[in-house]
């Protein structure tokens, strides 16, 4: 079989039906065998041949082509887990929901794949929440129905409500997942254009500022979580998924598990913090989660951002400091005390120092070496 010679399956949704596209580069061989396929049609539209999306065209395409080219799946067949190692998640908080008259909930069909795919909690909650978000819009209409006109209209109203382009971001996403994944239809966005990422500096906190908040949490369990988020540069969702076990006094390190992107990664451990830590211990005895909420259940991450909030106040600063800022304290103070940008990156989970040097932006150790221009 020449190299070639191979064919790429999409799905189209054409006149309100779902169709099979058949992609190939130019080939006599193939095109001849396309054409002999039953009610072949040309999309002028789309670029590519096409049949009705049923089995048995399905399975006649699989026979024509074996042994004479490629048939690519990839597209075409989508339920393949995309986080295996993602826990399998109960959605039936979302489903026992007390029905509220003019809102329309996610449908089900939506849930059930959230579930095969395994998301990350939080993805399913934004995806949820921004996709019932666009069908309530559009309430007296069934979603299936809606073009990428329809979207559009739909994305230009959360843009004039000066929405975030993180925000429109997320309710591309959520509406193409119910398209696309649900429904097997990923030609609807092909011309969608996405609102270009936001190049916000992240905001920090100096050490003084830092101390203050740790020293003016209400108990040892508090002051333990809001010393871990900064000290070891922990996510919030990281800090609520440690084990008692992922402490490692020997080797002075947090063991970060399924962290973003289903990776593990080691981070440092302050010997002031695991002090605190062992006091922590003595007095609370978690069994299972490090930080346990009522009857040994993971600590809510609303609780995390409250104790910050409260800190912050009872501290006498002004700014608004969230969970996130300790972390992106945490890389800037590393920076600023001269650690190397790749073991900032390590630290962080980040994929490319690109990503850590952000923080270079932020970091004022470089800035103190300019001269003042007014001396």
């Amino acid at each position: 079989m020449e190299l070639q010679r191979s064919i790429t399956l999409k799905h189209l949704l054409i006149n309100q039906k779902k169709c099979i596209g058949l992609q190939f580069s130019t080939n006599k061989v193939i095109q001849a065998l396309v054409d002999s396929l039953p009610d072949i049609t040309w999309s002028k539209e789309f670029g590519m041949f096409y049949v009705t999306n049923n089995k048995s065209n399905l399975e006649l395409i699989f026979k024509k082509f074996h042994g004479i080219a490629w048939v690519n799946g990839n597209y075409f067949f989508s339920e393949k887990v995309i986080n295996p190692d993602n826990p399998v998640l109960n959605l039936e908080r979302f489903r026992k929901r007390k029905r509220i008259d003019g809102f329309k909930p996610c449908p089900e069909e939506y849930l059930l794949k959230l579930e095969l795919k395994r998301y990350s909690d939080n993805t399913v909650r934004n995806y949820v929440s921004s996709f019932e978000a666009f069908i309530n819009y559009y309430y007296s209409e069934d979603p299936i129905t809606l073009n990428e006109i329809d979207v559009k209209k739909y994305l230009q109203k959360l843009i004039q409500e000066g929405k975030s382009n993180s925000y429109v971001n997320l309710a591309v996403n959520s509406i193409k997942f119910f398209y696309e994944i649900v429904h097997g239809m990923p030609n609807r966005f092909y011309s969608i254009e996405r609102p270009r990422k936001e190049k916000k500096l992240p905001k920090v906190l100096s050490k003084e500022e830092i101390i203050k908040v740790i020293n003016n949490t209400n108990n040892i369990k508090h002051k333990c979580i809001v010393g871990l988020l900064y000290s070891s540069g922990l996510r919030r969702g990281e800090l609520l998924n440690l084990n008692v076990t992922d402490i490692d006094s020997k080797r002075m390190v947090v063991i970060v598990r399924s962290a973003k992107g289903n990776k593990d990664r080691i981070s440092v451990l302050s010997p002031s913090i695991l002090k605190d830590l062992q006091n922590y211990y003595k007095e609370y005895r978690p069994t299972k989660y490090l930080f346990e909420g009522p009857r040994g259940a993971k600590y809510s991450a609303t609780s995390v951002l409250n104790i910050i909030s409260a800190a912050t106040k009872k501290a006498g600063i002004l700014k608004k400091v969230t969970p996130h800022m300790l972390r992106h304290s945490f890389a800037t103070h590393l920076l600023e005390n001269g650690t190397d940008i790749r073991h900032i990156q390590l630290l962080l989970g980040h994929n490319s120092t690109k990503t850590t040097e952000i923080y270079t932006h932020v970091a004022n150790r470089s800035f103190m070496e300019i001269k003042d221009l007014l001396s």
